[in-house]
């Protein structure tokens, strides 16, 4: 809406007198005008071309201007639309049923020219206002929403590079965090094509869980070099400290949770780093967790994260070849891990064979 000149007006009466003298008194103010003699009209009326305020009539045959107001409130573009009554009905049951009903305004019959053109001009005001508030807050909206995804990117990317720091510790081709994600993004997206996947793992979790995956090993920035980084296998009192990087990472992303509990790439990313090493079975840990007791997200890489660890060298293994990774993965199937996975896992294979090639370095 321009100005209150360039305001519409639909005007509501089965009274031929009672419309021609509206719509002349109206006209003559300025306003644009049409008329509907009946309910049922109206309603086509508006929703062809929504007006800015509507006059309504309460006792009309067919529709009476309670139940039309109740239409129009019922539909999102119209019920912004305000309502003024104009009827011979005076008493007060009248009134309240009207403004239960949606209306703004209550005029009675007969009416001043001067009254009802003012409370018409106050309407048409208060509506320009709502549409231009309903405009800023949109582009508030906007940009607020532009700068907490340029917040999160910061703090996304300042979490992973944490996480790329602690593996860089012992990961000899520097892609591992990259391909973990990658990974865990391919399987993921075969799996919610199967009929078992959970709708609520929906479009924005897998972007999330994919992302939070680079988190899995954070905690290692905790474990000694002499255990991390020892080219022979390790003694069972050196495996048990291997293995609090798992309670390490989840504990120091619960902390940061706590500072941003909104933020949902931490949450998932503190499941993941805490459970990615708990089996179905429960001979994993640190908790022994069972089943389902282990959060999707951390079931979904640890299948990943195996795969990835068997065809990777390492100076106290050689790579192993994709059919006896393959092998590895099925036979951990309802033992290491969920089984509905490695389902999943079988069909998402060649896709994650090929990604695999594509992100080896040198």
């Amino acid at each position: 809406m321009k100005d209150r000149m360039d305001a519409s007006i639909l005007v509501v009466d089965d009274t031929p007198e009672n419309l021609r003298l509206l719509v002349r008194t109206l006209s003559s103010a300025g306003y644009r005008v049409r008329a509907a003699p009946g309910g049922e009209l109206a309603l086509r009326m508006a929703r062809a071309e929504p007006p800015d305020l509507i006059m309504l009539d309460v006792d009309m045959p067919g529709m009476n201007g309670f139940e039309v107001c109740e239409a129009l409130a019922a539909e999102p573009e119209l019920g912004r639309v305000p309502v003024l009554f104009i009827s011979a009905l005076s008493d007060s049951n009248s009134k309240v049923r009207a403004f239960r009903a949606g209306g703004r305004d209550f005029v009675t019959k007969p009416f001043s020219v001067e009254e009802v053109l003012a409370r018409v001009a106050t309407h048409i005001d208060l509506r320009r206002l709502e549409v231009e508030l309903g405009v800023q807050k949109a582009e508030l909206e906007r940009r607020v929403a532009a700068q907490v995804r340029e917040i999160s990117e910061a703090q996304i990317a300042t979490i992973v590079a944490m996480a790329k720091l602690s593996e860089s510790r012992d990961d000899t081709t520097g892609m591992h965090v990259e391909r973990i994600a990658a990974l865990v993004d391919v399987l993921a997206r075969t799996a919610s094509k199967r009929p078992e996947w959970d709708p609520k793992f929906d479009e924005a979790f897998i972007r999330t869980m994919s992302r939070a995956a680079a988190l899995h090993d954070i905690g290692k920035v905790g474990v000694p070099d002499a255990v991390l980084l020892k080219p022979g296998k390790l003694t069972p009192e050196e495996f048990e400290v291997m293995k609090t990087h798992s309670a390490i990472g989840g504990a120091t992303l619960d902390a940061v949770l706590r500072s941003y509990p909104r933020h949902e790439l931490v949450r998932v990313g503190a499941e993941i780093a805490r459970s990615h090493h708990e089996k179905w079975d429960g001979s994993g840990y640190p908790a022994g967790l069972i089943g389902e007791a282990i959060p999707f997200a951390a079931r979904l890489v640890a299948v990943v994260d195996v795969y990835d660890a068997i065809r990777s060298a390492r100076p106290y293994k050689p790579a192993m070849p994709r059919e006896v990774t393959a092998k590895i993965i099925r036979q951990g199937r309802g033992g290491h891990f969920d089984p509905t996975l490695v389902d999943a896992f079988e069909e998402a294979e060649p896709a994650l064979d090929a990604l695999w090639l594509d992100m080896q370095v040198g």
